[in-house]
């Protein structure tokens, strides 16, 4: 059964920009990059490695799970006024004493969102973008799916928006499994220095309706946008606090993040003028 609804997002991205006095270089430069990154509705390509330490879970509060999300964003340019962009969440979890005292380790469910969104921001200076999002059941055990999973995790919408609000629920019923539907919730506020450095702060709210449940971490990020060789790399750390969570779930955890920005080539670089 694949799960689907609908995705949402808005933002200010002028909130993620540098100090109005820095002048910076055209094009793909290092700056520009930092602040792409920051709108996860940008034209550009990337792959991010998430990689989750969550700790005091479980009946016991001794449980430990690890979650690796392969996060690839490919934007597509429909025409001159709309994009499409296509997210996509695949996580690899291994967690012991989540459940009881066993243990688990394969993947989970895949979360699939495609937005479509305007190229040029509103006259407020707003980006936003809206489409389907999917839920499809390639978890390899029937306890790291996203419906029987332990209290707590949940899979995200997307990662990284600049300020403002990412929201989607998926939903479905069938014979197979019994009805699930959640709404997750993801508020940030993200500002990029002029040294290419991302401060963040934030949370990935998720509300079950079918246990009535909400899990609610908030979220501090710190992120700096380097390159080796001419290849960007993002290098993102991450606390997380659960301020309200089922039994079950995580007291706290971290994230470390490693990004890889496939820029494209400007008119310039192409031999435009």
């Amino acid at each position: 059964m694949i799960d689907a609804g609908i995705s949402l997002f808005a933002a200010d991205p002028s909130i993620s920009a540098p100090p109005a006095n820095i002048v910076e270089a055209p094009g793909n430069s290092s700056a520009e990059l930092a602040k792409k990154l920051s709108n996860p509705l940008s034209d550009l390509i990337i792959v991010p490695l998430e990689n989750n330490f969550d700790f005091g879970g479980g009946p016991k509060d001794d449980g430990f799970r690890y979650t690796l999300k392969v996060q690839p964003v490919m934007p597509i340019s429909l025409n001159e006024h709309w994009n499409l962009i296509s997210r996509t969440i695949l996580p690899f979890i291994d967690q012991h004493d989540m459940i009881g005292t066993t243990h688990q380790s394969g993947l989970g469910d895949t979360l699939q969102s495609i937005f479509f969104s305007p190229k040029e921001p509103t006259r407020d200076n707003w980006i936003w973008g809206a489409g389907p999002v999917f839920l499809l059941p390639t978890a390899t055990d029937d306890l790291l799916d996203a419906e029987n999973s332990p209290s707590g995790r949940r899979p995200w919408c997307s990662d990284r928006p600049t300020a403002g609000l990412m929201a989607c629920s998926p939903t479905t019923s069938g014979q197979l499994r019994a009805t699930a539907t959640a709404t997750y919730l993801q508020p940030i506020l993200d500002y990029t220095t002029k040294y290419h450095t991302t401060l963040g702060i934030g949370s990935e709210s998720s509300y079950d309706w079918k246990q009535r449940k909400w899990t609610v971490p908030f979220i501090v990020n710190f992120s700096q946008l380097v390159k080796i060789g001419k290849l960007p790399i993002d290098l993102k750390l991450s606390g997380k606090y659960y301020a309200e969570a089922p039994n079950g779930a995580p007291d706290w955890g971290l994230r470390f993040t490693i990004t890889f920005l496939f820029p494209r080539p400007s008119k310039h670089e192409c031999g435009g003028k």
